[in-house]
């Protein structure tokens, strides 16, 4: 590293400081507001079912699982069942309606987490070969 700064010291490179920007100041440029409000200590959605997710969910794992994945009501009860049958998840009783509500309502698959609409109104032109 020391090498390569003074090779390009010595070939007579300027290197100019940029003003400092914080991160959040440039997204805000190129990328839409979310104005969700999140839990500080999860990083969860805030609803009135968070709770019940931070009693339920966060004994055994972090909620990163749950900000990184998106599942409808029944693939979120799948996931469930999948964690009691392999990994001693206990049976929910009356709070698993609340959990898949909060899951359903705050993690669904949505519209902006897929592909993009299919392009309208394409105008085709032919190519000329050479």
């Amino acid at each position: 590293m020391k090498t390569l700064l003074i090779a390009m010291l010595g070939a007579g490179i300027v290197f100019q400081t940029l003003p400092e920007t914080s991160v959040t100041e440039n997204r805000a440029d190129t990328t839409l507001a979310d104005t969700t409000k999140k839990d500080p200590e999860t990083g969860l959605i805030v609803d009135e079912n968070l709770y019940m997710i931070k009693a339920q969910c966060t004994n055994c794992h972090s909620t990163k699982l749950i900000t990184a994945n998106r599942f409808t009501r029944d693939g979120w009860k799948q996931k469930i069942r999948w964690m009691q049958a392999n990994h001693n998840l206990w049976e929910l009783g009356d709070a698993e309606k609340p959990v898949l509500d909060y899951l359903e309502k705050n993690y669904s698959p949505t519209a902006s987490a897929a592909r993009r609409a299919p392009l309208k109104d394409i105008k085709w032109y032919k190519l000329e070969q050479n």
